[in-house]
Parts: structure tokens; C-alpha cells; sequence
């Protein structure tokens, strides 16, 4: 999907980061939660489906996981571990209550999809999750650096801060990056989503029938 409204233009200062790949890692900060919240996070963390691609047609399954591999390629360049990365990106947003594309724009601002980023502040992985998460999980073994987990964790955290900010998703990312109320954070955020991740499957089988019902030269 696109982000909800057009992107508007940004100071060369403030792009910076996100053109040259640099990841932009903050910190969540730690907020007391009540104990209905707390137990409610760590149910979230504890399910352990198998990831699946949540797409229920078979063939824009294939199309979503064949468009955004070849955008990911240069990043990953295994293409088994670069589709298991995928499967679970979309599986654990779609599980959230998230959209992928944006899951994939924040994972490439925050560590550009770098499994084993540590953020100067001690945040872990993919969605540079901060270690004091898994106190408030009460799961203090789990490994920030496991894809699943650090997905699962990561999907989890922002779904909560959506949930507090009452769906303003500026706020909710402001606070998944420690920098509630500043406009950098978020605006790199959807900047690479509607750049780099946006998806419009209606458009790409709206091509695919153009193609087949075109007569042949």
C-alpha cells in the first residue's frame, strides 16, 4: 500500500540519511505499563505461529514476494534468506495490524536491514529494539538478534505505541524512536515507504490482464 497522503519535499539536510542508506536508530524509552497492558504485550510476543505469507491470493502472493525480493536484492543478496526476511516481515506486521510497506520503511531507516545493528543507545536488529523490552515481556531470554523475534518484538512495540497515540502514526513513530514530537524520524519513515515500498497490487493485475488480452504482434 501507499502511505495515506503524498510525501512532501524535505531539506537536502534532513534526506541525507535515508538517500545514502545510512540507518537512523533512536531508542524507545522506557514508560511504566499497567499490568493489563504488560500482560497483553507479552501474550503478543509469546505466540509462536509459523510465519506464512498472509496474502490470500495465490498468484499477488507471488507477485508481492517477487517485486519486493528484487527491490531487497542489493541489501540481501541470498534470495532463500532474502524470501524468509520477507515472509516474515509481512506475516508478523499483518499479525500486528500493521502494513508491510510500512514495516519495510521503518526497518530500512532504522537499521537498513542490518540483522546485527546496534544503535549507539543499545537497540538490537532489524527493528533496533531496545533490551529493556524484554524485562517488560518478562521473557529476559530472548534474542533481539533473532529474525522472528526481533521482528515479532518490533511489530509488537509499535502496534502498542499506535494503540496509546490513537492511531496517529507521526506520534506512534516519534515514540518507537525516542524522539516524540520531532518531524525527522517520521518523515524518514514515510519517505522510505512511499519511495521504496510502496505496493499497489490492483494496478500490477490490472498490467497483467492488459498484457494477456493484448494481441500478440
Amino acid at each position: 500500500m501507499r502511505p495515506p497522503s503524498s510525501l512532501p519535499r524535505f531539506a537536502a539536510a534532513l534526506l541525507f540519511a535515508f538517500i545514502s542508506g545510512t540507518a537512523v536508530a533512536g531508542a524507545q524509552q522506557y514508560e511504566p505499563l499497567a499490568a493489563s497492558v504488560r500482560a497483553a504485550l507479552h501474550k503478543a510476543v509469546s505466540d509462536a505461529a509459523a510465519p506464512a505469507l498472509p496474502i490470500p491470493d495465490a498468484g499477488e502472493r507471488a507477485q508481492w514476494l517477487a517485486e519486493m525480493s528484487r527491490r531487497l536484492q542489493k541489501r540481501i543478496p541470498d534470495a532463500s534468506y532474502r524470501t524468509e526476511l520477507l515472509t516474515s516481515i509481512h506475516y508478523e506486521a499483518t499479525r500486528a495490524g500493521l502494513d508491510p510497506q510500512l514495516v519495510l520503511g521503518l526497518i530500512q531507516v532504522e537499521s537498513n536491514f542490518r540483522k546485527y545493528a546496534i544503535s549507539s543507545a543499545g537497540a538490537r536488529g532489524y527493528m533496533q529494539v531496545m533490551p529493556f523490552w524484554l524485562k517488560v515481556m518478562e521473557r529476559p531470554d530472548d534474542n533481539l538478534f533473532h529474525l522472528r523475534t526481533n521482528l515479532r518484538y518490533g511489530c509488537t512495540i509499535l502496534r502498542h505505541y499506535l494503540d496509546i497515540e490513537k492511531g496517529n502514526l507521526f506520534r506512534a513513530l516519534g515514540r518507537y524512536n525516542g524522539s516524540l514530537g520531532k518531524a525527522e524520524y517520521p518523515n524518514l519513515v514515510r519517505a522510505a515507504w512511499e519511495k521504496h515500498w510502496s505496493w499497489q497490487p490492483e494496478q500490477l493485475a490490472a498490467g497483467a490482464v492488459a498484457s494477456a488480452t493484448t494481441p500478440a504482434n
